[in-house]
């Protein structure tokens, strides 16, 4: 859905046990999964527990994998990590990422029955990949949108979506950004290719149409820029998505204030169109959401307010 991830260099990882340690020097932007992280930060620790280590396999839900999937017993996962509370390095990118895409993915593929073999891929170019075969399926906060619904295929598992935050002490925006109207004027950051992008741009003639000097995009693909322009004064206000922003602003080493939600999107598992893995995935979700596992997660990443009821394969994009 938002922020590219910092991927750029491909490696293979397998989904073993996370090393949960405290997150210091954050360099890394926001992924689809999150705001974009601040460069020299000392942002909270990584919470201590794991919700996944009990997790089992479940046959009868194994059994709806491919036939040749079962066999390898693996399944290849492009991820895009970029900053918490979705997927991030807690300890460097030679360590295993955290956070609550890596732990939701890694308990599917424990109900499955499967091995992730997780690749580091920046964010734009996972969706693409798919449809070649280099992926089984995407992670990066990926939001379902009535654009990308005709080309990939989706499986929920949480409920994310647009917001807005400023620099602490900018008071040219004090309230919730509910109108594009609202930023007429102002320069706004994002990332390259995700849904804010896309948004900026099919809503850019709104001020004229109001009278109002338009606003203008900023688009940015390296890890912590927009955060670097925000603190610069470069940019006014930054665009991501709401558990970053809110993530984020509770850091006081950020200075940033979240401005409120924008716009809700169910947030997926991308697949290529018509992949025979989805009914399999959606019933892990489901399961996960049943058995208690998907809260605990969501508890120990503080995105409980985002949990969704069950898992849907292609739902359409809310309005």
């Amino acid at each position: 859905m938002n922020l590219p991830g910092n991927g750029t260099r491909p490696r293979l990882r397998t989904a073993a046990a996370l090393a949960l340690l405290p997150l210091l020097a954050l360099t890394a932007c926001g992924s689809d999964g999150g705001a974009p992280a601040v460069a020299g930060a000392q942002v909270s620790s990584v919470p201590d527990d794991d919700p996944v280590a009990g997790v089992q396999t479940v046959d009868s839900i194994a059994a709806l994998l491919p036939a040749d999937v079962r066999k390898a017993g693996t399944l290849r996962v492009g991820s895009s990590v970029g900053s918490p509370p979705a997927a991030f390095y807690p300890n460097g990118q030679d360590n295993p990422p955290a956070g609550q895409d890596i732990e939701i993915a890694d308990a599917v593929a424990r109900v499955l029955g499967v091995k992730l073999e997780r690749q580091d891929a920046s964010f734009e170019t996972i969706l693409p990949a798919l449809g070649s075969g280099k992926y089984d399926f995407g992670t990066g906060n990926f939001g379902v949108t009535t654009e990308r619904l005709k080309t990939i295929d989706f499986v929920t598992y949480i409920n994310d979506g647009q917001g807005f935050a400023v620099k602490t002490g900018n008071t040219t925006l004090t309230t919730q950004v509910s109108d594009l109207t609202q930023l007429c004027a102002l320069t706004i950051g994002t990332g390259a290719g995700t849904t804010f992008e896309k948004t900026l741009t099919a809503q850019k003639g709104a001020c004229a149409a109001a009278g109002k000097k338009p606003y203008e995009v900023k688009v940015f693909s390296e890890t912590g820029a927009v955060t670097t322009a925000l603190q610069q004064g470069r940019i006014d206000v930054v665009m991501s998505t709401i558990n970053g922003l809110r993530h984020q602003a509770a850091q006081p080493a950020a200075q940033t204030a979240f401005l409120g939600e924008y716009h809700r999107l169910d947030v997926g598992f991308a697949f290529k169109k018509g992949s025979p893995l989805t009914p399999a995935v959606q019933g892990a979700v489901n399961e996960l959401i049943r058995n208690g596992t998907y809260a605990r997660i969501l508890k120990k990443w503080g995105t409980t307010a985002s949990a969704i009821d069950t898992s849907q394969i292609n739902p359409a994009e809310h309005t």
